[in-house]
């Protein structure tokens, strides 16, 4: 991993442990990654990241949202439905080459996916979301890079330090949403302007 890629991972594992919630973390195999990376048109950046840090049971947690990551193991298996179709999961309606699904939303079941075709300089990607059970795909930007996705994580995760793992107060996650905001500005203009973090 990139010393940037790296730094994000470290203080994500480092809020998991503060909060003392449980995550796995481990390594994938570089000849399955390679694999992976070919068969679905994944970056480099996020290709280092199941090879170092593969999210085999990861699951953020902040009261609006709890997002759960796809492990290398599953990866492929999990596009079904969505770009890729079967007889039984037809391919999403508006579903675009290039969108690879990277994590689930745990409490609404939205995917949220790499967009491999808009490549930065560091071979990074902006991650979108959508509703799902929709019919047709809407993305909403929720970071400009793979690497400030996990930041953002992280952020929301330190913020919601002191709440209710399981809240569903809306009065928790006006306060939780309000006290994010600053810190997606520093993190990922971008990001806070699309709202999905704190609308």
């Amino acid at each position: 991993m990139d010393s940037d890629l790296a730094d994000a991972v470290e203080d994500l594992k480092a809020i998991f442990e503060k909060r003392f919630i449980p995550a796995s973390f481990g390594k994938h195999d570089a000849e399955a990654v390679a694999e992976l990376k070919s068969k679905l048109g994944l970056t480099e950046r996020f290709a280092s990241f199941l090879r170092d840090a593969n999210p085999i049971d990861v699951e953020t947690a902040t009261p609006p949202e709890r997002v759960r990551f796809i492990p290398a193991g599953e990866l492929e298996q999990e596009q079904i439905g969505y770009g890729v179709g079967d007889a039984d999961n037809p391919a999403m309606s508006g579903w675009r080459e290039g969108w690879i699904v990277i994590a689930h939303s745990a409490l609404l079941g939205d995917p949220y996916f790499i967009d491999t075709t808009r490549l930065d300089a560091e071979d990074d990607c902006p991650v979108m979301t959508a509703m799902s059970g929709t019919g047709h795909v809407e993305p909403v930007l929720c970071a400009t890079s793979f690497a400030t996705f996990l930041q953002i994580l992280t952020a929301g995760m330190e913020v919601a330090t002191g709440f209710a793992d399981h809240s569903a107060d809306p009065d928790d996650e006006h306060i939780f949403k309000e006290a994010l905001a600053p810190k997606l500005r520093s993190i990922d203009g971008a990001a806070l302007r699309e709202g999905h973090w704190t609308s």
